[in-house]
């Protein structure tokens, strides 16, 4: 079976990777362990570059040492949106009479970049079934129309440990990413590019 996996970067950090060990992610061995029955042709991996921020200056480095990782997948392909950032005032929970300025850092354009490379692509034929990571419950109006619009099946990788049921309610099946799994989808920790060697960041 022709199958596409379309990875929501960001959703999949947050819900499932990050303050964890497993953040030197290989998502070519997740989809083998997860998807044995698929012949994956394609992965695409949708993320944004991010910035140095006051309490974490080198976040931008490390981020830069995984995408060089994904990059060793021949397979896969990655896609970008932007971080937008901008100050904001919000009220105290503790005391609604006060207000406080924050950094507010949104990212933009993943979701809808995911959306629009499946449905174009299902409608192209250039798969028989599509694999979704995420738990974003903006996908679902794409991926409802793929399903039963396009009469392709497409599944679910939960990164969340209940997923959502808007996804639920369209897609064919569904998997959970259980940390088992994640332990067994890491990347070496030191791999080869075109660049040189280099290393699995020591603070993951």
């Amino acid at each position: 079976m022709r199958t596409f996996v379309y990875v929501d970067g960001f959703n999949l950090y947050y819900r499932a990777l990050r303050n964890t060990p497993y953040r030197w992610l290989d998502l070519s061995k997740l989809a083998q362990i997860l998807l044995p029955k698929h012949q994956i042709h394609r992965i695409r991996y949708y993320t944004a570059r991010v910035t140095a921020r006051p309490g974490d200056p080198d976040q931008p480095t490390r981020q830069q040492f995984y995408l060089r990782a994904l990059a060793t997948i021949p397979n896969l392909s990655i896609t970008y949106g932007q971080f937008l950032t901008h100050k904001k005032k919000m009220t105290l929970a503790s005391d609604p009479a006060k207000t406080i300025e924050v950094l507010k850092t949104d990212e933009k354009g993943s979701d809808v970049n995911l959306a629009t490379h499946l449905i174009y692509e299902a409608m192209r034929d250039e798969f028989d079934a599509a694999v979704v990571v995420s738990n974003d419950s903006d996908l679902a109006e794409p991926i409802r129309i793929v399903t039963q619009e396009v009469h392709r099946k497409v599944g679910i990788l939960t990164p969340a440990r209940i997923p959502t049921r808007e996804l639920l309610k369209y897609c064919t099946f569904y998997k959970p990413i259980r940390n088992a799994v994640l332990a067994a989808s890491q990347f070496p920790l030191e791999l080869e590019d075109a660049h040189g060697k280099f290393r699995k960041p020591d603070s993951w």
